[in-house]
């Protein structure tokens, strides 16, 4: 690139001193105009060196650019190389991260892990030896194979865990419909609006420049004193702190089962990140605020009641209606626990036809009155809930983190290695009357 820049510096030298000697011999011949010929050969040249000089700001502009973006984190790949390994690294030597891998594949992939594990192989780690990677309880702890298979001079072909953990998993789509955000900090401050008062009214212009000190006699929205005084409306707020907690838990395994890969990724992506949303979907909802637990939506003062009214559909589209009057809110979902979308399923008319389609319908109730259907086991079964759930925030403190270690009580001797996964958030509920709790029971 400096060369580039110093052969465009070069040629524009050149067209300008061209330019600048035909100038000269008209300044030397008494001032005289210039040729046609002259002005057609001055214009070539001053257009030329022009060109040149955009060029040359073109390609500086480019190398101030890569620099800048280099200071600002060089972490964009502008400059980023594929090395040998695979790894990609920008200029200054940062390592990005892997596109298109699950959490799990960046874990094993990592420099750390292959580390870990080339001491493993070793027979040995260091005395604290740990990898964390930034990554999104069951303590069964996991072999790389049965004591009792294989003979003594048959190396058995490791192929790890076969069977996707996922079969075990429920859906989880709380963070789908809340508010996520973001938090550096321990604690969360935020304003909850407990309610709203509107009295807003038409006033009269003021018949006199007395002050009055009474409302008329027709209530406290009216004055007939003719002041002109308008009426006032207010919010009641109340300030609340809510603690990021730790939601965390860790399984055992064999160093043997460590050195499959593809194990380990299944562990990490299916089994340790999985558990530890699911949890944080049941804080969510039934959190009670005591001790490191959140406060859940169930346990949030001001949070409406719709008691059961006739049938579930009733019920169901009654407390949508309280959202929308009383919280003022758009209801954007419902959350139900699964035997309760069963009944919703199961629900026929007089003709004993089903409301959803039945058993040859493409999914039950995956809306009801209009709204998608969370179903999740995190609502107890004979309650559900209903609201506008933008107006509650999930705030991430730390994602979830992945740390493996052996210095865990005896498992050095043991040939064990414990890995922790845990993540920290807070959660919080903006406005209480904008959600319904639902009695689904007859």
């Amino acid at each position: 690139m400096p060369g580039k820049i110093d052969e465009l510096k070069e040629l524009m030298k050149h067209h300008l001193l061209e330019a600048r000697q035909i100038t000269k011999a008209a300044e030397d011949d008494n001032d005289r105009d210039f040729t046609p010929d002259e002005a057609g050969q001055l214009r070539e040249h001053m257009a030329k060196a022009t060109e040149a000089k955009a060029e040359i700001e073109r390609l500086k502009g480019n190398d101030e650019l890569k620099k800048t973006l280099a200071d600002l984190g060089d972490d964009i790949a502008l400059n980023a190389k594929t090395e040998q390994d695979g790894t990609r690294r920008t200029a200054s030597g940062f390592q990005l991260p892997e596109r298109g891998k699950s959490l799990g594949e960046q874990f094993t992939e990592s420099a750390e892990y292959k580390g870990l594990l080339s001491q493993a192989r070793g027979g040995t780690f260091g005395a604290k030896q740990r990898v964390q990677s930034e990554m999104f309880g069951v303590k069964s702890l996991v072999t790389g194979a049965s004591d009792t298979s294989g003979g003594a001079f048959v190396q058995n072909d490791w192929r790890g865990l076969q069977v996707g953990l996922d079969v075990f998993q429920r859906p989880l789509r709380m963070r789908d419909v809340v508010t996520n955000g973001n938090t550096t900090s321990d604690t969360v401050e935020y304003v909850r609006v407990t309610s709203v008062t509107n009295n807003a009214t038409p006033v009269p212009e003021a018949t006199s420049s007395a002050a009055p000190t009474a409302p008329g006699s027709a209530g406290p929205l009216v004055n007939n004193a003719g002041g002109g005084y308008k009426p006032e409306s207010g919010l009641a707020l109340a300030k609340i702190t809510t603690a990021v907690k730790t939601i965390a838990h860790w399984m055992p395994v064999t160093k043997r089962a460590l050195s499959d890969a593809a194990q380990i990724r299944t562990l990490i992506d299916a089994f340790l990140r999985y558990g530890l949303e699911e949890e944080l979907e049941d804080q969510m909802v039934q959190g009670d605020g005591t001790g490191e637990n959140f406060e859940g939506l169930g346990n949030v003062s001001g949070v409406q009641a719709q008691a059961w009214d006739t049938d579930a559909l009733t019920t169901t589209r009654k407390a949508k209606t309280k959202v929308r009057t009383v919280g003022r809110s758009v209801a954007n979902a419902y959350l139900l626990n699964p035997t309760d979308l069963e009944t919703l399923d199961l629900l026929q008319d007089n003709e004993a036809r089903y409301y959803f389609g039945g058993p040859a319908g493409t999914g039950g109730a995956g809306t009801l009155w209009g709204l998608p259907v969370i179903e999740t086991e995190a609502v107890p079964a004979g309650t559900g809930y209903v609201g506008d759930f933008r107006k509650a925030v999930l705030w991430d403190r730390e994602q979830a983190t992945i740390q493996m270690t052996d210095s865990h009580l005896d498992f050095f001797v043991r040939n064990l290695v414990a890995i922790l996964a845990e993540m920290r958030a807070a959660f919080g509920v903006l406005q209480p009357n904008a959600f319904v709790e639902i009695d689904l029971t007859a």
